[in-house]
């Protein structure tokens, strides 16, 4: 006999911890996939007596037993629940998604291309980073690589029609592409170490730009040998996103638990230093 779902037992077991929760059915089918900041508090919110949309007491009635992983914060969580999310597609994923999707970091195509924050369909051709959190930690990552790597972030109506610099040329923010002031290869360089931050493989890129700069001094060249130091410091800067240590290659991670009841097999995939 199948046993029923108590939440009350069930909710008193769940951290209050960031993490993903995911919902099954009688027959272990996967139903939704969610993310919160305090797992209690957001299975909690599910079992209330009233107030539920109808597409979500549907969910909530078809509930029989309830996964949950415990992440070191919020942004570890949004990763997996989008990995879990595009891998398994739960159909109530789909029923209940609304309007609102998680930005990404664009890098458009083209000779001298542009960063900007990203929503929607991914139709435009460029590489896309992310998901983000929210709109301001992608700002955050932008205000760093403008501050950084000078690649352009203005519109590309606006930077088709200009005749001489802007302000973000004048404050160090911009190489001013739009007026012919930077070489594409020199741009094309920019570019690379902004898609090695993004990905991150901020490592690499530190050791890439700590030899250029010892070689420009050892050359004399002063002057670049300081913006080098200055893109360093600006990078050391950074906190990681995620609470783990940069390694020089990719890492599979396999956890396993296993108890009289049966058990249980979770894989984290890390790439160029992000959980995929």
């Amino acid at each position: 006999m199948t046993e029923v779902f108590d939440p009350s037992a069930f909710l008193s077991t769940v951290s209050g911890r960031p993490g993903v929760y995911r919902m099954f059915d009688s027959e272990a089918r996967l139903l939704y996939v969610g993310k919160a900041k305090n797992l209690k508090n957001r299975l909690s919110s599910y079992f209330r007596k009233s107030g539920l949309a109808p597409k979500t007491a549907a969910l909530v009635a078809r509930i029989a037993q309830v996964e949950t992983t415990i992440t070191a914060n919020e942004t570890e969580a949004l990763l997996l629940e989008q990995t879990l999310i595009k891998e398994w597609r739960p159909p109530y994923n789909i029923l209940l998604r609304d309007d609102k999707s998680y930005p990404y970091v664009f890098l458009s195509d083209g000779q001298f291309p542009r960063l900007s924050i990203h929503r929607g369909a991914k139709k435009a051709k460029g590489k896309y980073f992310g998901p983000y959190p929210s709109a301001g930690a992608i700002r955050e990552s932008l205000s760093l690589l403008q501050k950084t790597f000078f690649v352009r972030q203005c519109e590309d109506s606006y930077y088709k029609n200009r005749t001489r610099p802007c302000l973000q040329y004048q404050i160090k923010r911009c190489k001013a592409p739009c007026v012919g002031l930077v070489e594409p290869e020199v741009y094309a360089e920019d570019v690379r170490h902004s898609v090695m931050f993004l990905e991150g493989r901020s490592n690499a890129l530190t050791d890439e730009l700590s030899a250029a700069m010892e070689e420009a001094a050892i050359n004399l060249e002063f002057e670049r040998a300081a913006e080098l130091r200055d893109q360093i410091s600006l990078l050391r800067r950074v906190q990681d996103q995620q609470s783990m240590e940069g390694g020089t290659g990719d890492v599979d991670v396999i956890a396993a638990f296993v108890n009289p009841g049966g058990a249980c097999v979770h894989l984290i995939s890390v790439r160029g230093g992000r959980v995929l």
